[in-house]
């Protein structure tokens, strides 16, 4: 998809303060000097069995984008494939499941669209605003910068797991209970202070994510590994041979870009992932105060040879 983009177009606007040149996690379109819109979609296959939590999920990940800028989600479309002769029960759990997600954040649930599809997939499109010199980009991390990150990591792996059938039913729940988790707390807690960049990890991974930030910013990012958490059981399912697809692909494509050797966990593409933000070290002490789930996992430097370099 990186090299695709590349050859599209990209037609000026003033009024456009974020488009896709970044990779960022939601465009930003200007429409007044004291407003500007939010915009992300995202949709994706089931991640859990039960209907319910995987439309909750699919909404707490769609609503993750708007949080990652730094602004409020005000707006909701659905994006539903379903097929045609699929269990309407399980369709209304999903459907319901993701309109109590969209509920809990302040967002309206306005509509949608659906296809016929024999596999199953949905999620949404969230409208939200911003004030247009207040958006957390994933291009602003500045040199001397703390990263913190707000969730564990693992979703993948053990999702992956799951499906293998030699997970643990309480890695599980560990698992959903972070994807069920709003961002909204975290996007909320970082506002007061002096954060540079931010973006949500989720499908390319930790180092991903952080790859798109430290090219976005000309900058180079220290992970700290022992810093990084994982999610119950994550690294022993990872041992294990749990392994998913995306994971590898994520590899494949970002190792290039890191100095260092990185746990398989570094490049699981998470479902619903935590914030990664990145903060003036002046203020670093006043946000873990802030918002104590959040741990530090590195620092920012000036550009070096490579984007990412692993530290222990």
């Amino acid at each position: 998809m990186d090299q695709v983009l590349r050859r599209i177009p990209r037609f000026a606007d003033p009024n456009l303060l974020v488009g896709f040149d970044t990779s960022d996690d939601a465009g930003v379109y200007k429409l007044s000097e004291e407003c500007a819109l939010v915009q992300t979609v995202d949709f994706f296959t089931p991640v859990v069995d039960d209907p319910y939590t995987f439309g909750a999920i699919a909404a707490a990940n769609s609503l993750s984008d708007v949080y990652a800028m730094g602004g409020k989600p005000l707006t909701a479309l659905s994006i539903l494939c379903y097929p045609g002769g699929g269990d309407l029960d399980d369709l209304a759990e999903i459907l319901r499941g993701g309109a109590e997600k969209i509920h809990e954040a302040g967002c309206i649930l306005v509509g949608g669209h659906s296809v016929n599809d024999p596999e199953i997939k949905f999620g949404y499109s969230i409208t939200g605003t911003i004030h247009p010199q207040k958006i957390k980009a994933n291009s602003g991390a500045q040199p001397g910068d703390v990263l913190f990150l707000t969730k564990a990591i693992g979703t993948g792996i053990i999702g992956t797991a799951l499906k293998k059938g030699i997970a643990a039913d309480h890695h599980v729940y560990a698992m959903i209970e972070s994807m069920l988790t709003l961002n909204r707390a975290a996007c909320e807690a970082m506002l007061p202070f002096d954060v540079h960049g931010c973006t949500d990890i989720t499908g390319f991974g930790l180092i991903g994510h952080l790859r798109e930030m430290a090219k976005g910013s000309s900058v180079t990012i220290d992970i700290d590994t022992a810093g990084i958490r994982f999610l119950p059981g994550a690294a022993e399912y990872a041992a294990q041979g749990a392994i998913p697809g995306g994971l590898k692909n994520n590899r494949e494509f970002a190792s290039p870009d890191v100095d260092g050797d990185a746990h398989d966990l570094f490049y699981d593409p998470q479902t619903s992932g935590g914030l990664c933000i990145s903060i003036a070290a002046s203020d670093a002490s006043a946000f873990e105060a802030a918002f104590p789930a959040a741990f530090r996992i590195g620092t920012v430097r000036s550009q070096g040879p490579k984007p990412i370099t692993l530290t222990t």
